[in-house]
C-alpha cells in the first residue's frame, strides 16, 4: 500500500524565493510613492498613510489564498514538492496607474483649484474605483478566460504588455539607476547576472538580496565620503506614518462618489486588467509545465478577489500572479515563501514601517529588480508569440514609446517651455498617438497579426474597431486630459487638431477597412495555417 508523502511546505529554497518575491513587491511600492511624489508633487505622507496599507492588503489576501491552494493541491495529489503560485503587485499597471490615472487626476484637481490634500484624496478615490473596476472585470473574465484568449491574438495581448515592459518598466528605472551609477550599475549587474542569466551568486546568497545589499552599501559609503550626492526621496516623517489609520476612511465608501471622474480612465485601466488575466492563464500553464496543475479559473478568481479587496481598502495597484513560478520551483520554493511574503508586506504596509524602508532603501539599488521584470516580460512575450507575428509585437511597442516621450516632454512644458507652431504640431502628434496607447497597441497588433496571417477581412474588423474607439476618444483623444466624448459632441478642438481630429482619424481607419475588404475580393489571398504552435 502506497502512502502519500507528507507535504514539505517549507524548505531552504523558500528563503531565496521569499527575497525575490518580497523585494519585487517592495520595489513596486517604493516606486509608486516615489514617482507620484517626484513627478506629480503628490504628498508622500498622504500616499504612505492612505494608498500603501490597502495596496498591501491585496498582496496579503492573494498570497494567503495561494498558500492555501498549494496545501490543497499537495493533499489532493499526495506530492510533497508543490510550489505555491506567486502573487504580487502588477508592475506594468503600476506605471499605468501612476502616469495615466492617479498622477494626472491629482494634477487636474490641483489645476481646478483644490488644495493639495483634497486633490490627493480625489486622486486616491479615483485610483480605488479603478482598482475595484479592474477586479470586477477580472472576476467576469475568470468565467470566459478561454474565449477572450481565443478572440484576441496573443501578439496583440502580449505586444501591449511588451510595450509597457520596454518603454516604462525597463527604461524609467534606468533614470533612477543613472542618477547614482556607482550603486545603480553595480546592483543592476548583479541582477542581470544572477536573475536574468541565472548565474548563482557566491555563497548561495539570493541575487535580489545581494544587489540590494551591495548597491546599498556603495550608496551609503559614497554619500558618507561625499562622492555621491544625497538626493534621496521626498522628505517624510516616518514616525508619523506608524500605525496608519487614515486608510480606514475607505470603509466609509466615499470613494464611490468618484465613479463619474473615473470613467475616462477606464480605457487605460481595463486593458491592464485584461493583460493580467492573460498573464494569469500563462502563469497557470507554466506552473502546469513545471508539474503543478492549478485550476486556471480559480487562479484568475483569486487575483480578482485580491484586487477588489485591495481597492475597497484603499489600494491603488492591482495584484496578479507572477510569471516566475518555474523559477521559484527551481529555487526549491514550496509554500513558505508566499506565506512569508504575505506576512512581510502586510506588516510593512499595515504597521507603517514601510515608511522607514521607503526612507532608508536607496532607489538606485532597489529598482534594478524592475529592469529584470521588464526584460523577463519582454522575453516571455516573444517566446509565447509565433515567430511570424513578431512584427506585430514590435508595432505594439510604438504607442508606448510615444507615451514615454510625452511623459518627458510634459515635464519640459511644465517647466515653462513655449514651443513654436511646428514643434507644437509634433507634440500634438505625440498626444494623439499616446492617448489610450494600451488599446491602440492591442488594435494595431491585432490588425497586423491578421495581415500577417493573410486574413484581410479580419484586419478590416480591427480597423473598424479602431475607428469606433477613435470616434469616442478611447484612443487618439485630442484632449490633454484624455477625456471621452460622443462623436456628435466632441467639443472645441485645439488648433493643432486641424485635419486630424477624431472624426478624420476615424474616417482614415474606416477607409482602410474598406480598402482591405475590397482587396480581399479583388485579389483573394489564401489564409496561412494557424500559427499557434509556431515559435522558432
Amino acid at each position: 500500500m502506497n502512502r502519500k508523502a507528507p507535504y514539505r511546505w517549507a524548505s531552504p529554497g523558500d528563503l531565496n524565493a521569499f527575497f525575490g518575491l518580497s523585494i519585487d513587491n517592495l520595489a513596486v511600492l517604493v516606486l509608486t510613492v516615489s514617482l507620484l511624489a517626484t513627478v506629480f508633487g503628490y504628498p508622500a505622507q498622504f500616499a504612505l498613510s492612505h494608498l500603501v496599507p490597502g495596496t498591501a492588503v491585496g498582496v496579503v489576501v492573494g498570497d494567503l489564498i495561494f498558500t492555501w491552494m498549494a496545501f490543497r493541491l499537495a493533499r489532493r495529489t499526495g506530492r510533497s514538492d508543490i510550489t505555491a503560485m506567486p502573487l504580487g503587485l502588477d508592475t506594468p499597471s503600476t506605471f499605468g496607474m501612476v502616469f495615466f490615472v492617479i498622477g494626472p487626476a491629482f494634477a487636474e484637481a490641483v489645476a481646478g483649484g483644490m488644495d493639495q490634500e483634497a486633490a490627493a484624496r480625489r486622486a486616491w478615490h479615483i485610483g480605488m474605483c479603478s482598482i475595484v473596476a479592474s477586479g470586477v472585470f477580472k472576476m467576469a473574465c475568470a468565467f470566459v478566460a478561454g474565449p477572450v484568449r481565443r478572440l484576441v491574438p496573443r501578439a496583440a495581448l502580449l505586444g501591449s504588455l511588451t510595450a509597457i515592459a520596454l518603454a516604462l518598466i525597463t527604461f524609467l528605472p534606468l533614470l533612477e539607476i543613472f542618477a547614482s551609477p556607482l550603486a545603480g550599475l553595480v546592483a543592476l549587474g548583479i541582477i542581470l547576472a544572477s536573475l536574468t542569466a541565472h548565474v548563482p551568486f557566491p555563497f548561495k546568497i539570493p541575487g535580489a538580496l545581494a544587489a540590494l545589499v551591495v548597491g546599498g552599501l556603495i550608496q551609503f559609503a559614497g554619500q558618507r565620503a561625499g562622492w555621491i550626492p544625497d538626493v534621496g526621496h521626498m522628505a517624510i516623517d516616518p514616525a508619523a506614518a506608524l500605525w496608519p489609520t487614515e486608510w480606514l476612511a475607505a470603509f466609509r465608501c466615499e470613494w464611490l462618489e468618484a465613479w463619474p471622474y473615473t470613467v475616462k480612465y477606464l480605457p487605460v485601466v481595463i486593458p491592464f486588467a485584461l493583460a493580467t488575466v492573460v498573464g494569469g492563464i500563462d502563469c497557470t500553464e507554466s506552473a502546469a509545465a513545471a508539474g503543478d496543475e492549478y485550476d486556471t479559473g480559480q487562479v484568475i478568481g483569486v487575483e480578482a478577489i485580491a484586487t477588489v479587496i485591495a481597492g475597497a481598502c484603499g489600494g491603488v495597484i492591482q495584484t496578479t500572479p507572477y510569471i516566475g513560478h518555474p523559477a521559484y520551483k527551481a529555487m526549491g520554493g514550496r509554500a513558505a515563501y508566499t506565506l512569508m511574503t504575505a506576512a512581510f508586506i502586510g506588516l510593512a504596509g499595515l504597521t507603517g514601517t514601510f515608511a522607514y524602508l521607503y526612507q532608508i532603501l536607496p532607489g538606485p539599488a532597489l529598482v534594478p529588480i524592475l529592469v529584470f521584470v521588464g526584460l523577463e516580460i519582454t522575453a516571455q512575450s516573444f517566446h509565447a508569440t509565433p515567430q511570424r507575428h513578431y512584427p506585430a509585437v514590435a508595432l505594439a511597442c510604438v504607442p508606448a514609446l510615444a507615451a514615454l516621450a510625452k511623459i518627458e516632454t510634459d515635464k519640459v512644458m511644465a517647466a515653462g517651455a513655449h514651443p513654436d507652431a511646428l514643434l507644437a504640431r509634433e507634440l500634438f502628434s505625440l498626444q494623439i498617438i499616446s492617448a489610450g496607447f494600451i488599446v491602440t497597441s492591442v488594435l494595431w497588433a491585432g490588425m497586423l497579426t491578421a495581415l500577417l496571417d493573410r486574413r484581410l477581412p479580419r484586419a478590416a474588423g480591427w480597423c473598424l474597431a479602431a475607428a469606433a474607439f477613435t470616434a469616442c476618444g478611447v484612443i487618439h483623444s485630442p484632449f490633454k486630459d484624455g477625456r471621452l466624448f460622443l462623436p456628435w459632441a466632441i467639443g472645441e478642438l485645439p488648433a493643432e487638431a486641424a485635419g486630424r481630429g477624431p472624426l478624420e482619424l476615424a474616417m482614415a481607419y474606416g477607409l482602410l477597412a474598406a480598402l482591405y475588404i475590397a482587396w480581399s475580393v479583388i485579389q483573394p489571398a489564401t489564409p496561412l495555417p494557424d500559427a499557434t504552435d509556431e515559435h522558432h
